[in-house]
């Protein structure tokens, strides 16, 4: 039986999810403002030391960023798990003595499933998959915002580029799980509720990347992630998404005009079930082959393929769902 929420933790979990969802909107542009603003005030000479740190440290991050992760226990994430609630489920063993790379689908809004699973302690990797080592790798554009930067390396996170990838899956042992949500802003262009669409027929970088250090590729889906908001989705072609897509050439993520339960910005209680699925064994390959990638590439769909429809119907779906890989 259920144990009913008292009003102060219902009041935790939404100002834990509202802080969140201010941070993913706001905080960096915020951080960014702040310090501009202060060269121009009697404060100036605190911007202008940090920018000298800034421009000394701009390659810690591609580096496995800072050692501390205490940002990944705060009780608060704990608070924002239960808001929904989220819930990662795990379908087989990691071995610890390997790299692997997961792939987690779909984006959604702001990837709710991935962070709370993933760059927090609330949800137990540590203790479903003991000795590996997470890291959710993120747009590498945000690790160049003042303070900002400073912050998400602290929860853990680091950037999607090749030299990132490249250190933490050869520069720090075995038992590393580095964590891609392969469709990015273009998959979140996608995201609305009862749509379960996947951008990845052309993402085949992470393959690369797994065979060039040898490391297994392990599908993730999070089902429910596309629930948690409304999104006005516009048709190709038309000058919104035009709009849209010129936004994330240019910056690097897309602009969505979405809409959650209460204030516009917070999300629908929708459970959100996070589902690690078997890793596939990758050869390391030096230079590998298009016929390599591509062939771990089609094994990889049709993994999550299988991993989708496997567990649909427990994690609230209808059996008529289908997954759309485009």
């Amino acid at each position: 039986m259920t144990k009913e929420k008292t009003q102060w933790k219902v009041f935790l979990e939404v100002i834990s999810v509202l802080q969140w969802v201010m941070s993913f909107l706001f905080l960096g542009l915020g951080c960014s403002i702040l310090m501009v603003y202060l060269m121009f005030t009697s404060l100036w000479p605190l911007p202008t030391l940090y920018f000298i740190w800034l421009v000394m440290d701009w390659n810690t991050p591609e580096k496995g960023g800072m050692k501390t992760r205490f940002v990944r226990k705060w009780k608060v994430w704990e608070h924002m798990r239960d808001f929904f609630p989220v819930k990662l489920v795990k379908t087989a063993e990691l071995d610890s003595k390997k790299n692997y790379i997961l792939g987690c689908h779909p984006h959604g809004i702001m990837s709710a499933g991935a962070f709370t699973c993933f760059s927090t302690e609330s949800c137990g990797f540590t203790e479903l998959f003991p000795g590996v080592r997470v890291t959710l790798a993120i747009l590498a554009g945000l690790f160049r915002l003042p303070l900002f930067r400073e912050y998400i390396m602290c929860a853990g996170l680091s950037p999607v580029s090749k030299p990132s990838l490249a250190h933490l899956l050869s520069q720090s042992g075995k038992g590393n799980a580095v964590v891609i949500v392969i469709g990015g802003a273009a998959e979140s262009l996608a995201s609305s509720p009862g749509i379960n669409t996947v951008v990845m027929k052309q993402r085949k970088g992470f393959v690369r990347v797994a065979l060039e250090f040898g490391a297994d590729l392990v599908p993730v889906y999070s089902f429910g992630e596309n629930e948690l908001f409304q999104q006005v989705i516009f048709s190709d072609g038309s000058l919104g998404r035009r709009l849209q897509d010129l936004f994330k050439k240019i910056m690097g993520f897309a602009p969505c005009l979405f809409v959650g339960e209460r204030m516009a910005i917070m999300p629908y209680r929708t459970p959100v079930t996070t589902v690690v699925g078997s890793p596939i064994s990758v050869p390391k390959r030096a230079t590998p082959t298009e016929e390599e990638v591509d062939h771990y590439h089609k094994l990889y769909m049709d993994a999550l393929t299988d991993l989708f429809h496997k567990h649909k119907v427990s994690c609230g779906l209808s059996e008529s769902h289908k997954l759309r890989i485009i």
